[in-house]
Protein backbone atom coordinates (compact mmCIF):
# COMPACT_ATOMS: atom_id res chain seq x y z
CA UNK A 1 0.00 0.00 0.00
CA UNK A 2 1.36 3.41 -0.97
CA UNK A 3 1.55 5.56 2.16
CA UNK A 4 3.47 8.45 0.63
CA UNK A 5 1.80 11.86 1.02
CA UNK A 6 -0.29 13.12 -1.87
CA UNK A 7 1.12 16.31 -3.36
CA UNK A 8 -0.46 18.85 -5.64
CA UNK A 9 1.17 19.47 -9.01
CA UNK A 10 2.55 22.77 -7.71
CA UNK A 11 4.02 21.12 -4.61
CA UNK A 12 5.69 18.50 -6.80
CA UNK A 13 7.15 21.32 -8.92
CA UNK A 14 8.62 22.96 -5.86
CA UNK A 15 10.15 19.70 -4.65
CA UNK A 16 11.82 19.15 -8.00
CA UNK A 17 13.04 22.75 -8.02
CA UNK A 18 14.61 22.27 -4.57
CA UNK A 19 16.37 19.11 -5.71
CA UNK A 20 17.66 20.67 -8.94
CA UNK A 21 18.99 23.68 -7.00
CA UNK A 22 20.87 21.37 -4.64
CA UNK A 23 22.29 19.40 -7.57
CA UNK A 24 23.38 22.56 -9.39
CA UNK A 25 24.78 24.70 -6.58
CA UNK A 26 24.92 22.53 -3.47
CA UNK A 27 22.23 24.54 -1.66
CA UNK A 28 18.44 24.79 -1.71
CA UNK A 29 16.77 27.87 -3.24
CA UNK A 30 15.54 30.88 -1.29
CA UNK A 31 11.83 31.71 -1.10
CA UNK A 32 12.44 34.60 -3.51
CA UNK A 33 14.16 32.29 -6.00
CA UNK A 34 11.27 29.82 -5.85
CA UNK A 35 8.80 32.66 -6.40
CA UNK A 36 10.75 34.01 -9.38
CA UNK A 37 11.18 30.58 -10.98
CA UNK A 38 7.51 29.59 -10.65
CA UNK A 39 5.96 33.00 -11.31
CA UNK A 40 4.57 33.72 -7.84
CA UNK A 41 3.79 37.34 -7.04
CA UNK A 42 5.73 37.26 -3.76
CA UNK A 43 8.01 35.11 -1.64
CA UNK A 44 5.09 34.67 0.78
CA UNK A 45 3.34 32.42 -1.74
CA UNK A 46 6.44 30.22 -1.89
CA UNK A 47 6.53 30.14 1.91
CA UNK A 48 2.92 28.92 2.05
CA UNK A 49 3.70 26.02 -0.29
CA UNK A 50 6.81 25.16 1.73
CA UNK A 51 4.82 25.13 4.96
CA UNK A 52 2.31 22.79 3.32
CA UNK A 53 5.14 20.47 2.24
CA UNK A 54 6.54 20.52 5.77
CA UNK A 55 3.11 19.61 7.21
CA UNK A 56 2.98 16.66 4.81
CA UNK A 57 6.34 15.51 6.14
CA UNK A 58 8.39 15.66 2.93
CA UNK A 59 10.71 18.53 3.91
CA UNK A 60 12.10 20.13 7.05
CA UNK A 61 12.23 23.91 7.43
CA UNK A 62 15.01 25.49 9.50
CA UNK A 63 14.30 28.85 11.08
CA UNK A 64 16.60 31.85 10.79
CA UNK A 65 18.02 31.12 7.34
CA UNK A 66 16.74 31.95 3.86
CA UNK A 67 17.87 28.59 2.47
CA UNK A 68 16.77 26.50 5.44
CA UNK A 69 15.07 23.73 3.47
CA UNK A 70 15.90 20.04 3.90
CA UNK A 71 14.60 17.19 1.74
CA UNK A 72 13.90 14.17 3.92
CA UNK A 73 15.46 10.83 3.05
CA UNK A 74 12.18 9.26 1.86
CA UNK A 75 11.50 12.33 -0.29
CA UNK A 76 14.88 12.02 -1.99
CA UNK A 77 14.27 8.34 -2.64
CA UNK A 78 10.87 9.04 -4.20
CA UNK A 79 12.22 11.82 -6.40
CA UNK A 80 15.07 9.66 -7.67
CA UNK A 81 12.73 6.72 -8.35
CA UNK A 82 10.40 9.02 -10.29
CA UNK A 83 13.33 10.29 -12.34
CA UNK A 84 14.36 6.75 -13.26
CA UNK A 85 10.81 5.83 -14.30
CA UNK A 86 10.62 9.00 -16.38
CA UNK A 87 13.50 7.87 -18.59
CA UNK A 88 12.12 4.38 -18.93
CA UNK A 89 14.67 2.67 -16.71
CA UNK A 90 14.43 1.33 -13.21
CA UNK A 91 17.36 -0.31 -11.53
CA UNK A 92 17.21 -2.96 -8.87
CA UNK A 93 19.84 -2.94 -6.14
CA UNK A 94 19.55 -6.37 -4.51
CA UNK A 95 22.80 -6.01 -2.59
CA UNK A 96 22.67 -3.31 0.12
CA UNK A 97 26.38 -2.54 -0.41
CA UNK A 98 25.63 -1.37 -3.97
CA UNK A 99 23.28 1.31 -2.63
CA UNK A 100 25.69 2.57 0.00
CA UNK A 101 28.85 4.61 0.14
CA UNK A 102 31.55 4.52 2.78
CA UNK A 103 32.94 8.03 3.10
CA UNK A 104 35.84 9.25 5.23
CA UNK A 105 35.09 12.12 7.58
CA UNK A 106 37.80 14.78 7.39
CA UNK A 107 38.52 16.66 10.60
CA UNK A 108 41.00 19.47 10.96
CA UNK A 109 43.43 19.75 8.05
CA UNK A 110 47.10 20.53 8.57
CA UNK A 111 48.61 23.24 6.39
CA UNK A 112 50.22 22.04 3.16
CA UNK A 113 49.11 18.41 3.37
CA UNK A 114 46.49 16.58 1.26
CA UNK A 115 42.96 16.92 2.59
CA UNK A 116 42.51 13.13 2.54
CA UNK A 117 45.78 12.38 4.30
CA UNK A 118 45.31 9.58 6.81
CA UNK A 119 46.03 11.80 9.80
CA UNK A 120 43.05 14.01 8.88
CA UNK A 121 40.48 11.18 8.83
CA UNK A 122 38.47 11.08 12.06
CA UNK A 123 36.29 8.10 11.08
CA UNK A 124 34.17 6.77 8.23
CA UNK A 125 30.42 6.76 7.70
CA UNK A 126 28.34 4.43 5.56
CA UNK A 127 25.50 6.39 3.94
CA UNK A 128 22.89 5.75 1.28
CA UNK A 129 24.11 6.68 -2.20
CA UNK A 130 20.74 8.06 -3.30
CA UNK A 131 21.12 10.99 -0.89
CA UNK A 132 23.49 12.66 -3.34
CA UNK A 133 23.03 13.90 -6.89
CA UNK A 134 26.70 13.22 -7.61
CA UNK A 135 28.99 10.77 -5.87
CA UNK A 136 30.95 12.44 -3.06
CA UNK A 137 34.50 11.48 -2.17
CA UNK A 138 34.48 12.52 1.46
CA UNK A 139 32.62 14.29 4.25
CA UNK A 140 33.94 17.48 5.78
CA UNK A 141 32.81 18.63 9.21
CA UNK A 142 31.67 22.25 8.99
CA UNK A 143 33.12 24.62 11.55
CA UNK A 144 31.51 27.98 12.20
CA UNK A 145 28.44 29.75 10.84
CA UNK A 146 29.78 31.60 7.79
CA UNK A 147 27.42 29.61 5.50
CA UNK A 148 24.38 29.81 7.79
CA UNK A 149 22.06 31.39 5.23
CA UNK A 150 22.75 28.55 2.79
CA UNK A 151 21.47 26.17 5.47
CA UNK A 152 24.98 24.93 6.30
CA UNK A 153 25.48 25.05 10.05
CA UNK A 154 28.29 24.44 12.52
CA UNK A 155 28.75 20.69 13.00
CA UNK A 156 27.06 19.66 9.74
CA UNK A 157 28.78 17.15 7.49
CA UNK A 158 29.29 18.51 3.99
CA UNK A 159 29.48 15.87 1.24
CA UNK A 160 32.26 16.89 -1.14
CA UNK A 161 33.28 15.70 -4.60
CA UNK A 162 36.95 16.32 -5.34
CA UNK A 163 37.45 18.97 -8.02
CA UNK A 164 40.04 21.55 -9.00
CA UNK A 165 37.59 23.76 -10.94
CA UNK A 166 34.19 25.23 -10.08
CA UNK A 167 31.41 27.24 -11.69
CA UNK A 168 30.22 30.57 -10.35
CA UNK A 169 27.62 30.08 -7.65
CA UNK A 170 28.75 26.63 -6.54
CA UNK A 171 29.60 25.98 -2.90
CA UNK A 172 33.19 24.85 -2.69
CA UNK A 173 35.84 23.67 -0.28
CA UNK A 174 38.88 25.89 -0.82
CA UNK A 175 42.36 25.95 0.65
CA UNK A 176 43.69 29.41 1.37
CA UNK A 177 47.04 29.55 3.10
CA UNK A 178 46.75 27.45 6.24
CA UNK A 179 42.96 27.34 6.22
CA UNK A 180 40.42 25.09 4.51
CA UNK A 181 37.12 26.92 4.17
CA UNK A 182 33.62 26.39 2.77
CA UNK A 183 32.29 29.31 0.70
CA UNK A 184 30.34 30.15 -2.45
CA UNK A 185 32.62 30.48 -5.48
CA UNK A 186 32.69 33.41 -7.88
CA UNK A 187 35.34 34.22 -10.48
CA UNK A 188 35.53 37.76 -11.87
CA UNK A 189 37.95 39.98 -13.77
CA UNK A 190 39.81 40.95 -10.60
CA UNK A 191 40.19 37.36 -9.38
CA UNK A 192 38.26 34.83 -7.33
CA UNK A 193 35.86 35.70 -4.53
CA UNK A 194 34.91 33.27 -1.77
CA UNK A 195 31.55 34.49 -0.58
CA UNK A 196 30.05 33.69 2.83
CA UNK A 197 26.31 33.23 3.31
CA UNK A 198 26.18 35.26 6.50
CA UNK A 199 26.40 39.08 6.60
CA UNK A 200 28.59 38.89 9.72
CA UNK A 201 31.45 37.54 7.59
CA UNK A 202 33.42 39.30 4.88
CA UNK A 203 34.05 38.18 1.31
CA UNK A 204 37.50 36.66 0.80
CA UNK A 205 39.23 38.10 -2.27
CA UNK A 206 41.81 35.88 -4.00
CA UNK A 207 44.11 37.72 -6.37
CA UNK A 208 45.14 35.91 -9.61
CA UNK A 209 48.78 35.78 -8.53
CA UNK A 210 48.02 34.35 -5.08
CA UNK A 211 49.84 31.04 -4.86
CA UNK A 212 48.44 29.68 -1.61
CA UNK A 213 44.99 29.04 -3.04
CA UNK A 214 43.49 25.85 -4.43
CA UNK A 215 40.10 24.22 -4.79
CA UNK A 216 39.67 20.96 -2.91
CA UNK A 217 36.14 20.10 -4.03
CA UNK A 218 32.52 20.99 -4.68
CA UNK A 219 29.63 20.47 -2.27
CA UNK A 220 27.20 17.81 -3.50
CA UNK A 221 25.08 17.33 -0.39
CA UNK A 222 24.72 17.88 3.33
CA UNK A 223 24.09 15.64 6.30
CA UNK A 224 22.92 17.06 9.60
CA UNK A 225 25.18 15.40 12.13
CA UNK A 226 22.29 14.32 14.35
CA UNK A 227 21.09 12.01 11.54
CA UNK A 228 24.14 9.82 12.09
CA UNK A 229 23.90 9.44 15.84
Amino acid sequence: MDTSPKLTARQQQILELIQSSIERSGAPPTRAEIAAELGFRSANAAEEHLQALARKGVIDLLGGTSRGIRLKTETLRSLNESRLKGIGQQFSLPLPSLAQLTLPLVGRVAAGSPILAQEHIDRSYTVEAHLFARKPDYLLKVRGMSMRDAGILDGDLLAVQRASEAKNGQIVVARLGEEVTVKRFRRGKSGIELIPENPDFEIIHVAPEQEQFSLEGIAVGLIRNTMLM
